[in-house]
């Protein structure tokens, strides 16, 4: 400052200038190391509650500082400054509580900065205990706020009576804020590492619930399965060893089936006792179909099954009913070397592996009931097959004698017959050779359903083929002044097929034809090119046939009524005309109008039959197509099973990719869709099916292990089935969408319970 400054004000007021100075100076240093230690605070907050302690005692020259936070009815020293070890051991020891005894206590109360001048005179002040201790004069004590709370106090003392002026409150206020400032970080800080260490929890439990699906939907193999589970049980509940029981309910007993960290020798000894559902700890649990368990084994009564464990070392169980809604399945024992009890969130995620176990139990005894009844269909087929060889031989020598003598007789090489002789015998020769007829097809139905249907292929002529079928009906269509007509594709000279089989096809849908037809009409049959298949179709304008009649007229032994019959038909020659053609690896098809005709359609492949595919079954040659997309093999062959004989033809595919081009090519009634497959996954399928203008209609019904059902009807699901889902649960889905009839009758030859007559 210049002499001239200098001399206009007082030496007095430049000392007071000089130390204002001075006091700003070390306040802004103490603020900027406070708020340079606040940028460290999550990393090390005590160390910043110190660096605030430190610059609030200084710069308000007190003896002591301290922090002091809430807790509950009390106050926690938190940090402090000053102080000798003996008074910091003692108000840890008897700790400052929320009144107005202390001056702490006050400042939370009244939510204000208070101030005792001395506390010696003060007659509210309670705690002279620490007076005598610490030697403090004068007290101030600053609440820490954060929003609306209290959170604690920053409090400074001095040996002496002396007040603290406004300055100093204004500062120790400042520095009070900041200190809530920390200790919010602190609570953030704190706050975020439990979420962490409980999402870390929360993820490894889920890694180990998929590795247990996973183990679920891709095995059938019960104990490897459960195997899986009580590893990762025991081991994500933190025990040192568990077992899984299976419920016997003919002896209303469990059965170890799996055990980990198990000895050899305790599994041989649980295996060998009896875990009775009525007197023990796992029996009581399935009854009462919740949790149970026992902290201590040696202060309960033991029960056989706790006896052993007692004695082998274990202290502490917990069981868990395995459940399928109200069926006892089994249950997941986890056991303890130390006493102690179980927290509700051990016990929630056992009991999320017990649904698994009760879902690989589940699966596994309808895989055993499936293998089963395979077994068991086997075997009704090879004697159905033994039947049927037996019952050629048997009636063919007959029948040969009745139409062989019955030609004779008719030939009157035995003499003359009279009128009624005559229409006797050609009674029973039509009769003989219908029998004959439906022997025949009989046993070609019963080889194609048992894939023995031996094909022959060979190159052939189609307009021979064609005309041979005309020629044997040409007699019977001129008797009843009908005209035929054939038209042939000139671009189609021969093809590779089975000659013999083409024919019997053509002649069966022209004899339907010509007999079905009234008398004057025309039955025409055209033959043409379509892409790389022979399209075949014979029309006739007869009386048609009723759309609800046009499906079944395919089935076994149905025929269809078109109008008055001249002539008995088997039943069988529409079925095994389509199985045939289904065979050659063509399809077959009716369009029909009632009062205006119908046609019969099949295609045949120009470059031969795929006389290497499996023949399909019955039930499924050309019916209203369901497309099963699961990457399990086991549970394709599950879903075949439920929706054997509901009259759908199932076709499967083993990924998304598969699965989007069965839906392309047949433009299925529905489709039923896995979620979890590699590679394209379910939902990734069910976007695109609904993106697609030429797939978007057709319904997806979603069977999955994934309970996320309002996703997938987002998205776009007809409906959603979670695993395991029964026969009924899938059926009811398909009918819903109009995949199934309502009337179609669970089981592996049910029928509807009427239905026309065939035509043929």
């Amino acid at each position: 400052m210049s002499e001239r400054g200098r001399s206009s004000i007082s030496e007095e007021d430049f000392e007071r200038l000089q130390r204002d100075y001075t006091d700003a100076t070390e306040q802004f240093a103490a603020m900027n190391e406070v708020l340079t230690a606040l940028g460290r605070s999550s990393s090390d907050p005590d160390a910043v509650l110190d660096t605030v302690v430190q610059s609030a005692r200084r710069l308000c020259r007190a003896a002591a500082g301290q922090i002091y936070l809430v807790e509950g009815d009390h106050f926690a020293l938190s940090s402090s400054v000053g102080l000798s070890d003996e008074f910091v051991a003692y108000v840890e020891a008897n700790p400052l509580t929320l009144d107005r005894r202390s001056l702490v206590g006050r400042a939370v109360q009244d939510r204000r900065i208070m101030q005792v001048s001395d506390v010696l005179i003060d007659p509210e002040y309670g705690r002279l205990d620490l007076q005598q201790i610490g030697g403090f004069r004068t007290l101030i004590s600053a609440p820490m706020m954060l929003d609306d709370d209290v959170v604690g106090t920053l409090s400074l003392f001095r040996t002496e009576v002396a007040p603290f002026d406004a300055r100093a409150i204004a500062l120790l206020e400042a520095f009070a804020a900041q200190a809530a400032v920390v200790v919010r970080n602190v609570h953030l800080v704190r706050a975020l590492e439990a979420r962490g260490a409980e999402l870390a929890r929360r993820i490894e439990q889920l890694e180990a619930l998929s590795e247990v699906g996973e183990a679920v939907s891709s095995s059938l193999v019960l104990d490897e399965v459960l195997s899986s589970i009580i590893m990762n049980a025991v081991r994500f509940a933190g025990c040192d060893g568990g077992s899984i029981m299976e419920y016997v309910p003919e002896d209303r007993s469990f059965s170890v089936r799996s055990a980990y960290a198990s000895s050899a020798e305790l599994l041989r000894k649980l295996r060998g006792i009896r875990i009775d559902l009525d007197t023990t700890l796992v029996g009581r649990a399935a009854l009462e179909g919740h949790p149970m368990w026992v902290a201590d084994l040696d202060t309960v009564e033991l029960d056989p099954h706790l006896q052993l464990l007692h004695d082998d070392g274990w202290r502490s169980v917990l069981t868990v009913p395995v459940l399928r809604g109200s069926q006892i399945i089994g249950a997941l024992v986890v056991r303890r070397k130390r006493p102690g009890g179980f927290s509700n969130e051990t016990i929630e995620f056992l009991e999320t592996f017990a649904s698994q176990s009760a879902l690989a139990v589940w699966n596994a005894r309808l895989f055993r009931e499936l293998e089963t009844k395979t077994a068991e269909l086997e075997v009704v087929s090879q004697h159905k097959s033994e039947f049927l060889a037996s019952m050629s031989h048997e009636l063919r020598t007959p029948l040969n004698a009745v139409i062989g003598f019955s030609e004779v007789l008719l030939e009157r090489m035995f003499g003359e017959l009279n009128d009624r002789q005559d229409e006797y015998l050609r009674d029973i020769l039509s009769s003989g050779r219908h029998l004959l007829n439906l022997l025949n097809d009989i046993l070609d139905l019963s080889k194609v359903e048992a894939g023995r249907m031996e094909l022959a292929p060979s190159t052939f002529s189609v307009s021979s083929a064609m005309e041979y079928g005309l020629s044997m009906v040409r007699e019977r269509a001129a008797m009843h002044g009908l005209t035929l007509s054939l038209e042939v594709d000139p671009t189609v000279d021969v093809i590779d097929s089975d000659e013999l089989r083409v024919k019997q096809v053509l002649l069966n849908l022209l004899s339907n034809a010509v007999k079905f037809t009234p008398d004057g009409g025309h039955v025409a049959v055209v033959a043409r090119r379509d892409g790389d298949e022979l399209a075949v179709t014979v029309t006739d304008d007869g009386d048609g046939i009723p759309a609800d009649d046009r499906e079944r007229i395919f089935e076994s032994f149905q025929q269809g009524g078109r109008g008055t019959q001249r002539e008995e038909g088997t039943g069988l020659g529409l079925t095994l005309c389509r199985r045939i053609v289904a065979l050659l690896g063509g399809r077959m098809w009716l369009e029909s109008e009632v009062g205006r005709g119908s046609t019969f359609g099949f295609t045949l492949p120009l470059d031969g039959p795929v006389v290497a595919q499996a023949p399909q079954p019955a039930e499924q040659a050309n019916l209203p197509v369901v497309v099963v997309i699961d990457d399990d093999r086991a549970s394709l062959d599950l879903m075949t099973a439920y929706l054997d004989g509901l009259g759908v033809q199932v076709v499967h595919a083993r990924d998304g990719e598969e699965g989007l081009e069965l839906i392309r090519a047949h433009g299925p009634a529905a489709v039923v869709l896995d979620i979890r497959m590699p590679g394209l996954d379910g939902w990734e399928v069910l976007t695109r099916v609904r993106e697609d203008q030429a797939m978007s209609a057709v319904p997806v019904i979603i069977v999955s292990i994934l309970d996320e059902r309002s996703r997938g009807m987002t998205l776009g699901a007809t409906d959603y089935l979670v695993k395991p889902v029964g026969r009924e649960e899938l059926v009811g889905a398909l009918r819903r969408v109009g995949a199934v009839h309502s009337g179609s009758l669970s089981g592996r030859n049910g029928r509807l319970a009427s239905g026309p007559e065939e035509a043929g």
